[in-house]
């Protein structure tokens, strides 16, 4: 009954009501199991309604519930004989992206994604996710091996973006991020992307170039984060709510736009609630994911991807003259 949001607040009282009940029950020596019965029958459909009405800034904050499972928690769920990789053999190691190679089902594949911490001194430890440009160099130097070994590729996306301080900025950081997005276009193995949290600008796209791109039901992805373009548009970031309502950075949204291909449906009231079943959820999209790539060739794959990025607008025409050229979102 800990860390609840604020749309949860009505769940979270229904439920008090419920263990003081069962508290005097058991105090009295009453029977009173009817009315708990009742009042449980009515937790149950306040949830479902809650949980089928969130708004998309709702969804914004569950993505960010400091409960949220991370990469790591989903690598000990789905993945066996991980072996962690560090450095990027040019300047050191980035705690804010994990990568290493393990064994899916008995097939070996490289693992990348982004890591957060759970409380303020991990959180100070992993940089709250964000990347520094060694630790895209990092990954990189993981993806090329992985190429090198035949081993399909799989992303965990969650950051709000690209470290953006002055050192990271001296290191060469939208250098790395573009030259990660260079090389992943043209890579000869399969690359499946997860967004099991926040999915902030080049910080994401940095691991995400890829040919199957998966997102958790209450996972976002923006180009810019809702306090930031709040402030942007109306120079005041307490708007965020709003800029969250128009930004189309829901996984609905996204399907709609063609952004994403698959949106996993996650625990009811988030995937914090239960790790294990939520793992299940992703293991079903890897598992398609993976059993379709492994038939096409290594062109194949490459054109894949190209197509996607391809489909994702259009080019039209406007209706004066042919030399006018409109990029319309799908």
């Amino acid at each position: 009954m800990e860390n609840f949001l604020d749309f949860e607040l009505p769940i979270i009282e229904l439920q008090k009501k419920i263990l003081d009940l069962k508290e005097y029950n058991n105090s009295i020596g009453i029977n009173l199991s009817g009315e708990i019965k009742r009042l449980e029958d009515r937790l149950e459909d306040l949830e479902k309604e809650i949980y089928k009405e969130i708004s998309p800034w709702d969804r914004v904050q569950i993505s960010r519930h400091h409960n949220r499972p991370t990469c790591l928690d989903y690598i000990k769920e789905l993945f066996t004989d991980f072996l962690e990789l560090h450095g990027d053999r040019a300047y050191g190691e980035d705690p804010a992206i994990i990568g290493g190679i393990g064994r899916f089902e008995g097939k070996a594949v490289t693992i990348i994604g982004h890591q957060r911490g759970k409380d303020t001194k991990e959180n100070i430890y992993r940089n709250f996710g964000m990347p520094h440009p060694e630790g895209y160099r990092k990954a990189l130097r993981l993806m090329k091996q992985a190429e090198k070994f035949q081993r399909p590729i799989i992303t965990f996306i969650d950051t709000k973006g690209a470290y953006p301080g002055k050192a990271a900025e001296e290191r060469g950081q939208s250098q790395a991020i573009a030259q990660n997005l260079f090389e992943m276009a043209a890579l000869e193995v399969p690359i499946i992307s997860i967004l099991i949290g926040e999915g902030g600008s080049g910080g994401a796209l940095g691991i995400g170039v890829c040919n199957h791109l998966h997102i958790l039901e209450n996972s976002t992805y923006s180009v810019i984060s809702p306090e930031g373009a709040a402030a942007l548009l109306w120079k005041d970031a307490s708007k965020a709510k709003e800029a969250a309502d128009t930004m189309k950075i829901t996984s609905y949204d996204l399907k709609k736009l063609g952004i994403v291909d698959t949106v996993i449906s996650e625990i009811q009231g988030g995937a914090h609630k239960n790790l294990k079943k939520q793992a299940l959820e992703i293991k079903k999209a890897l598992q398609n994911s993976l059993t379709l790539f492994a038939e096409l060739s290594t062109e194949e794959l490459v054109a894949h991807r190209y197509n996607k990025y391809r489909k994702m607008g259009q080019l039209t025409y406007s209706s004066d003259t042919n030399l006018e050229r409109v990029l319309v979102l799908n």
